[in-house]
């Protein structure tokens, strides 16, 4: 299998014990990372690209992308951090009765934060059609 399908199919943690599963989950930790991080640099590059076009162009300041970059970053990881506690809190609830959730969880999370991550992306692009239209209008 390609090194895609391994990371977003993994297989579940068959121990199941708390430990076990906070383990399988931080095992992750880093692919998570990579992908959120590599659709962050496509985001600010695009970001930038977009504040660079006329008209009206200005460059993105430099402290305000490092604090946005930060702030999402720590918020990124504290939402993956909420993945194994949702399986924890569902064995909890429904024992060993709870389905294997941590792969589908961990591949809804990652596609939902690479989107998520490149939102502003889309949302530039719209704001620069409408900078043209203005312009153009006035």
């Amino acid at each position: 299998m390609s090194s895609l399908v391994n990371a977003l199919y993994p297989l579940p943690d068959f121990r199941r014990t708390p430990l076990s599963t906070v383990r399988w989950w931080e095992s992750r930790r880093r692919t998570f990372n990579k992908a959120v991080g590599a659709a962050g640099l496509v985001t600010l590059a695009g970001l930038s690209f977009f504040f660079a076009l006329p008209p009206y162009s200005s460059p993105m300041p430099l402290p305000f992308m490092l604090a946005g970059v930060a702030a999402y970053g720590i918020a990124a990881n504290v939402c993956y951090t909420l993945g194994w506690m949702v399986e924890l809190l569902a064995r909890a609830a429904w024992g060993r009765s709870a389905p294997d959730m941590g792969p589908l969880v961990f591949r809804q999370g990652v596609i939902f934060s690479v989107g998520l991550t490149l939102m502003p992306l889309l949302l530039s692009g719209f704001l620069w059609m409408a900078r043209c239209v203005a312009w153009i209008v006035s």
